[in-house]
């Protein structure tokens, strides 16, 4: 059984992270802050550990630093969870050494996914006979975690700002870039011979997109346009490239996060195909949730045409549903605005 230390000091979140964890088959020892947590993982020694950042005796931050600098805890994977969303905070978890980030509220999914994750890239870098990144005697210099290449990105791409709506690169364009999304929100969408919208993917702050081939440089097969003002960084695929025959492990990374690109692709296309027009519909909001910013009344601003593509049904069907919503009182509407009022209900309609 793997052992997993969660060290977070809201009591509530803790105890349920640390059932959800054991009911996933883990072991699990907590700590309520910094300090402590810092003595339960060297005792312990565990395969992983998730850390909030803001704690008091010692913050997430000095809980990796303090870790980073014994023999037997500096390569244990390390997660960061907290709700410190700006690419700042992101950055400088990352620059101490962090393996991955999970912003508050999180999905169970998403965190034993965060986890399952580290623990395979371990094992495969382990059979591949490629050392762990703390154990390299030329650490500084590589690149071997996809949120270091992110780094790398924002410091030597070339930034490019977009107003809502303009587009980024249409269909038939050669694609010999990729993108990293700074600020904003970009969809990604093709026509049909109808003329009509299908969303093939939403990206949000940290997201990459862009990918076609790192070997040729083939027209993209569908549109990209900024859904709000956006902000991204961009690298040639040829630089991409380079940088992944350099460094191996980071090869490994990327490979396993257009993988699970991948699979998320085909879960849409399955509920488009397959689910019912009230599932699609929800699971959609809930998506659109997942990557927009709320306002200050806890808004989400979404073009219905916008929801309908994604959601792989008519514009005048998705309006039905969400009214019917509304009377349920799962969501609430004032004019292009949608505010989900039960996030727990919505998620369990069939």
């Amino acid at each position: 059984m793997k052992k997993v230390v969660l060290i977070e000091d809201d009591t509530i979140l803790r105890e349920t992270t640390a059932e959800l964890l054991e009911l996933a088959g883990y072991e699990v020892r907590t700590a309520s802050d910094g300090k402590r947590g810092v003595q339960v993982a060297k005792e312990y020694l565990p395969e992983v550990i998730v850390c909030d950042i803001m704690m008091p005796e010692l913050d997430g931050y000095g809980v990796l630093q303090t870790l980073s600098q014994e023999e037997n805890t500096k390569g244990i994977p390390f997660i960061f969870l907290s709700a410190k969303t700006e690419r700042k905070d992101i950055r400088k978890g990352m620059e101490l050494g962090a393996d991955d980030y999970l912003t508050k509220p999180f999905e169970e999914h998403e965190l034993i996914g965060a986890i399952e994750s580290r623990l395979a890239k371990m094992a495969i870098l382990k059979e591949a006979g490629i050392e762990t990144e703390l154990e390299t005697s030329n650490a500084d210099e590589e690149l071997r975690t996809i949120h270091q290449l992110k780094n790398f990105i924002d410091d030597n791409g070339e930034e490019n700002s977009y107003d809502s709506g303009e587009t980024i690169y249409r269909e038939g364009m050669h694609s010999n870039t990729a993108y990293l999304v700074i600020k904003g929100v970009v969809k990604t969408h093709k026509l049909d011979e109808m003329g009509k919208e299908l969303i093939t993917g939403i990206y949000k702050a940290d997201d990459f997109f862009g990918f076609t081939s790192f070997t040729k440089n083939i027209p993209h097969q569908e549109y990209a346009t900024a859904m709000e003002e956006t902000q991204l960084v961009a690298i040639s695929t040829q630089e991409l490239k380079n940088l992944l025959e350099q460094n191996h492990a980071l090869t490994m990374e990327l490979m396993q996060v257009l993988s699970e690109n991948l699979s998320e692709t085909k879960e849409q296309l399955l509920e488009m195909a397959y689910g019912s027009v009230r599932r699609k519909t929800a699971s959609t909001i809930l998506k659109f949730a997942e990557k927009l910013q709320k306002d200050t009344k806890g808004n989400l601003h979404i073009l219905r045409s916008d929801l309908a593509s994604v959601a792989g049904m008519a514009t005048e069907t998705l309006i039905r549903t969400l009214s019917s919503f509304k009377k349920e009182g799962l969501i609430s509407i004032d004019n292009r605005n949608i505010k989900i009022l039960d996030m727990e209900a919505l998620s369990r309609v069939n």
